[in-house]
């Protein structure tokens, strides 16, 4: 395929890692590929699940950055919008087709503000969270200035140690605060409790976010005592969004990495002690690198190395093998030990990253795969979108 973006020709190995229909031996490495029947399946399942237990489902766009991705989860699994944790972020997924977009972070800067304040003009619902009243005079100018409504949550630190507040006076002060100013509209609270996702023990996060459920149904009640009713309390992760869906409070979940799963996430074990990657999700998402060297005898080199990929929770795993084991990387460079020779230069392996979030972002494609052939090719629309 080759695909004219003005005077831009896209060329297989120079600005796309492979092209439609193209066998999956051909596609240039390192890049992103996804399992599309896996990524399916596990978009399916958490949609099957939301609406079995009364759920609404705002995936998690930061995981992902991909328009294209976000479309499917709404086709698929029937989710109600995105949340992202940046203006320009957000507006990708607005001007991307998205039509509900919860910036589920502060917005403070004053440029920033007013593109906030713009993005209602998008056709899409537009959500942010809040933890300081200072910030609403600026939300509601801005909102003023070019006719448009901003929608705010009072974001709760329910244990993550970040932003939000802590008590229900506080919540209840934002909140009317919100709920009188032109422009602006009391939409609910945001707890998102981040800081759990990733402890091993079913147990150990069940009890952390017993803690968080507790403190957001005080909040609940406390609004309600003032004639303030919550349309989204939000929250849950993948590591967590069994305990928020039974907890007859929240009513909006925030998964994103269920959909691609990554080494660290898989590591944590359910109800049964089983991993999640094993007994949960399925891996969808991996880094295919290919060997391009293999002068000692007992490693092979791949050319996946700290540029194609986030080590910051742990290296990736080789999916699929248990006979080698990716052990070090450098900038451009992936030691693989191989002690059994089993290897040879040009071999493809996929990996399964660490961490999907940032590993994603250092790429412009994903490349999806079906039967043995590419059947898609998307862009990871917001990729450095840090704004």
């Amino acid at each position: 395929m080759n695909v004219m973006t003005g005077n831009n020709e896209f060329e297989v190995g120079f600005n796309i890692p492979a092209r439609m229909g193209m066998d999956e031996k051909d596609i240039q490495t390192p890049c992103l590929v996804l399992d599309l029947d896996a990524l399916e399946r596990n978009i399916k399942k958490m949609g099957d699940y939301a609406t079995k237990h009364g759920m609404r489902h705002r995936v998690h766009g930061k995981m992902h950055k991909s328009v294209d991705v976000a479309l499917l989860q709404e086709a698929l699994g029937g989710s109600v919008g995105v949340c992202c944790q940046k203006v320009s972020e957000a507006e990708v997924f607005a001007r991307g087709g998205i039509k509900d977009v919860l910036v589920s972070n502060q917005v403070r800067q004053p440029e920033k503000i007013d593109r906030l304040a713009r993005m209602p003009k998008l056709g899409a619902r537009t959500i942010c969270c809040v933890d300081d009243i200072d910030n609403i005079a600026d939300l509601s100018a801005a909102a003023q200035k070019h006719g448009t409504e901003i929608e705010c949550l009072v974001e709760i630190d329910c244990g993550a140690g970040r932003c939000g507040v802590l008590t229900t006076e506080e919540v209840v002060k934002i909140a009317k605060a919100i709920d009188e100013a032109e422009n602006l509209k009391f939409a609910g609270i945001q707890a998102y409790q981040g800081a759990m996702q990733h402890m091993g023990s079913y147990n150990d996060r069940k009890a952390k976010t017993d803690i968080a459920i507790d403190m957001v149904r005080n909040a609940v009640e406390g609004l309600k005592t003032e004639g303030l009713e919550c349309d989204i309390v939000g929250g849950g992760g993948t590591g967590s969004y069994y305990f928020e869906s039974n907890s007859g409070v929240f009513n909006e979940l925030q998964c994103g990495s269920y959909a691609f799963m990554d080494a660290d996430y898989g590591r944590i074990l359910d109800k049964e002690g089983k991993r999640i990657d094993e007994n949960e999700w399925e891996n969808a998402l991996f880094i295919l690198t290919s060997v391009m060297s293999h002068a000692k005898a007992d490693k092979a080199i791949v050319d996946a190395g700290l540029k194609a990929q986030s080590v910051d929770s742990g290296l990736p795993t080789v999916y699929g093998r248990d006979d080698v084991e990716y052990v070090k990387c450098s900038d451009e460079h992936g030691v693989v030990s191989d002690p059994d020779g089993v290897l040879k230069v040009n071999d493809k392996l996929k990996l399964v990253p660490g961490h999907c979030d940032p590993t994603c972002n250092v790429h412009d494609w994903y490349v999806g795969v079906r039967n043995g052939r590419v059947e898609k090719l998307w862009p990871v629309s917001a990729r450095g979108k840090a704004y």
